[in-house]
């Protein structure tokens, strides 16, 4: 099976003519299969689709790894684009009021899904809400929720979620990756990583019931970390043997340099317009 993976929307855009803008987007196509994995902010991964000349109206199905508005917020534009209904696999909790808290001095900022269900709903979308894994092939799935498992990986504080009676930590629920089993290993790509790398790496592994890990993309939400969580998971990455490290979004750059120094030429900068072809 052969596998394209096309960064649509990133932090950092590559050479050519591609736009940056804070968020995620990732294509995967197969021979038989195109899969929208998240949907950037705003405007760039149906801009840089165009620019690629990737035609929208071929994707076969949309995955939202989460809530959040800077993986969601593209919808209405691809939407638009693609002039279809299409099935996106979501977690039921990507409807929850999702809020930020990160400077004490400052209003709750909503993070949330920008527009409502009925009007994505009326442009073609018609969600598959699930808590659990999705079979979309043979050989790609969806994690569903991702068990907390390690001890260093945590889900930050200022994540919040609206309740009627308040404001309550965001457990994130709704967090999850698509994980692709190729003859190499998986392939394991992230939205943020909520959860944590690690423990979504472990969670492909158990439902996958493969060991081998060759490339593991995405947000990997050390932005804030401390050095000491990073070192930690770096070495968890090691002990996976992951083979291929391309860190996007959410990681943060000093973590993203730390994992450069220990991973050399088995890591990169997965930023918008990056192409992996696997055989």
């Amino acid at each position: 099976m052969k596998i394209r993976i096309t960064t649509l929307s990133e932090n950092t855009a590559g050479l050519g003519n591609f736009i940056a803008e804070w968020g995620l987007s990732i294509l995967v196509e197969t021979d038989d299969l195109s899969i929208l994995f998240d949907a950037g902010q705003g405007i760039s991964a149906s801009y840089n689709a165009d620019i690629l000349g990737i035609d929208l109206s071929q994707i076969d199905r949309i995955v939202l790894s989460h809530g959040h508005y800077d993986h969601t917020g593209g919808l209405r534009q691809l939407l638009r684009k693609m002039r279809k209904e299409v099935e996106i696999i979501a977690h039921p909790d990507i409807w929850a009021a999702k809020y930020s808290s990160r400077q004490e001095d400052q209003p709750y900022k909503y993070i949330g899904i920008p527009y409502a269900r009925q009007e994505l709903e009326s442009l073609g979308a018609n969600f598959n809400l699930t808590t659990r894994l999705t079979k979309i092939t043979d050989s790609i799935i969806t994690t569903g929720e991702i068990p907390m498992v390690t001890e260093f990986e945590e889900i930050e504080p200022h994540l919040l979620v609206k309740e009627d009676s308040g404001f309550y930590p965001d457990r994130l629920l709704d967090d999850q990756a698509l994980v692709i089993n190729t003859e190499q290993g998986l392939v394991v790509i992230l939205g943020c990583g909520h959860h944590g790398i690690i423990n979504t790496l472990y969670h492909a592994q158990k439902l996958t019931k493969v060991k081998k890990i060759h490339t593991v993309l995405g947000g990997c939400h050390l932005i804030d970390a401390p050095k000491e969580r990073i070192k930690l998971t770096i070495a968890a990455l090691r002990e996976l043997g992951v083979q291929s490290l391309g860190v996007s979004h959410c990681t943060g750059l000093p973590a993203a340099m730390l994992m450069a120094q220990e991973f050399g030429d088995k890591f990169f900068f997965n930023n918008a317009g990056t192409i992996i072809d696997l055989p």
